[in-house]
């Protein structure tokens, strides 16, 4: 059985920080091949360790439509659908790269699925070249995310596309 041994307040900064959650995902990872079940573990991890957030999880694109749709995740209820070019989430597959937004209310065409909200980062999620969903990270403090957590984030949503069988 998978233990998260290391307290995110006993780690020296965020390059350590995200040197465990790449090794706690890989201990999740391991041996395990589903999706879903790699989705719902990752978002808890990342609830779990990341300081300062109210929402973790997953969109993912829906089979022949122009939309994500909800996955596993860590929060408040959410949006189920998002269309593609819409809000943070729906940009962010639009246009291929991560999106890291100090202020959401600044963010043209946000979508408030939880007022509580104030910064988000968004990472497309790839398989073979071709943008498959999103992972969503949102934060109650302004300006909580910066380049060493989109760069962090965007390894360990590597993983997780690199750990499930399609």
């Amino acid at each position: 059985m998978f233990q998260s041994s290391v307290l995110q307040s006993q780690l020296e900064g965020k390059a350590e920080l995200y040197r465990e959650v790449e090794l706690q995902l890989r201990g999740l990872f391991g041996g395990e091949r589903d999706k879903i079940a790699n989705a719902a573990n990752m978002s808890a991890l990342l609830f779990q360790m990341l300081p300062e957030l109210n929402w973790a999880g997953f969109y993912f694109l829906a089979d022949g439509r122009n939309e994500l749709v909800v996955g596993p995740f860590q929060g408040k209820p959410a949006c189920v659908r998002i269309a593609v070019g819409k809000g943070v989430c729906g940009t962010a597959v639009a246009e291929r790269h991560s999106i890291l937004v100090p202020d959401v209310h600044a963010f043209p065409g946000h979508i408030a699925c939880d007022a509580a909200s104030r910064s988000e980062l968004v990472v497309p999620l790839f398989r073979a070249g071709e943008v498959v969903g999103v992972l969503d990270l949102d934060s109650p403090v302004p300006a909580r995310f910066d380049d060493e957590d989109r760069g962090g984030l965007e390894r360990a949503a590597a993983l997780f596309s690199a750990s499930y069988d399609t």
